[in-house]
């Protein structure tokens, strides 16, 4: 995709859909737009916050911009895979199994509060993600596409709270919090009287955001963009401070959120400020810090910041 057809096309209606969430969660730029790059990357999204920050009124406002049909299941330790990815009822008048679709079978699906649910239900999921399709009784079912999922966590610790996996935190491409609102976007919260539902209009199709993505993919990388990602990589698994580093998986989500930031950043070519821009987001969730580490009070993110300090960066 040309530099013009960018500009035309891609960018008005990312800025169009970036717009149209604004009005239903107030303050939180930043987040709405990395979900949108998540969106154009192809990724998954996982929010760890506290209750009643937003992140359900973030999903469906999303869904509403994208004209995307919508499903929510509050994973609680009673759900069961089946509520997820559907099941065979037999059926007395015809004499045959019929289909019911699960929860997942939508193009945005909020999976909110997954981390109360049971490992078996959890990992059901993670298949849907991974696979992008559902199979019930040996029969495999392609989800439509787009398909994304934004999952929410309570912060561990919570009553009935159990840490999700590494193998299936991996799967997220990226993992955002969206915190307290600040004083004037508290205010502004309060003096809104219409909904989400009701302040979002629909502003792009499913086919504008299959061509985000596939613009996404076409984003030129220089050979030095990719040593950088891969140095940044080969980084974190050196780290004194980190005990696990970025997997293979990472890295390519490292790249995929890159080509995605410069797209929406005006650009059919990356540059190493767009690796920066997301690295942490991308990298955060998928490394484990060693127990010295963590005893003497360091904490994910200035240990990301150190790496990116340390790698050197590419002219480009």
């Amino acid at each position: 995709m040309t530099e013009q057809e960018v500009q035309t096309h891609i960018i008005p209606k990312s800025r169009a859909i970036i717009n149209e969430v604004k009005k239903a969660v107030i303050g939180k730029d930043d987040i709405i737009i990395k979900i949108l790059l998540a969106v154009a990357a192809k990724g998954h999204i996982l929010l760890d916050d506290i209750p009643g920050v937003g992140k359900t009124t973030l999903a469906v406002a999303f869904s509403k911009a994208m004209s995307l049909d919508y499903k929510r299941m509050q994973f609680t330790p009673d759900v069961m895979p089946a509520d997820v990815t559907g099941f065979n009822v037999y059926n007395k008048q015809t004499g045959q199994f019929e289909y019911k679709e699960g929860a997942a079978i939508c193009s945005l699906f909020l999976a909110d509060e997954i981390n109360r649910t049971s490992s078996k239900t959890q990992s059901a999921l993670l298949e849907v993600m991974e696979e992008g399709a559902v199979t019930v009784d040996g029969v495999t079912r392609v989800l439509p596409k787009p398909f994304i999922v934004i999952a929410t966590q309570n912060p561990i610790g919570s009553v009935g709270t159990q840490m999700l996996p590494e193998s299936q935190l991996d799967r997220f491409i990226v993992k955002l919090s969206m915190g307290y609102p600040d004083l004037d976007s508290e205010i502004s919260i309060l003096k809104s009287k219409a909904s989400a539902g009701d302040a979002v209009s629909p502003v792009a199709a499913r086919q504008d955001i299959i061509a985000l993505q596939n613009a996404a993919d076409e984003v030129y990388a220089d050979d030095k963009i990719y040593r950088y990602i891969a140095s940044i990589a080969a980084a974190t698994r050196e780290h004194p401070c980190i005990k696990l580093g970025l997997s293979p998986r990472g890295t390519v989500a490292l790249c995929s959120m890159t080509k995605a930031a410069a797209l929406l950043h005006g650009r059919n070519y990356a540059i190493p400020d767009d690796v920066r821009y997301i690295f942490n987001d991308v990298a955060g969730h998928r490394l484990i810090l060693t127990a010295k580490a963590k005893a003497s009070g360091e904490d994910i993110n200035s240990v990301l910041s150190d790496i990116i300090s340390k790698v050197p960066s590419p002219k480009i």
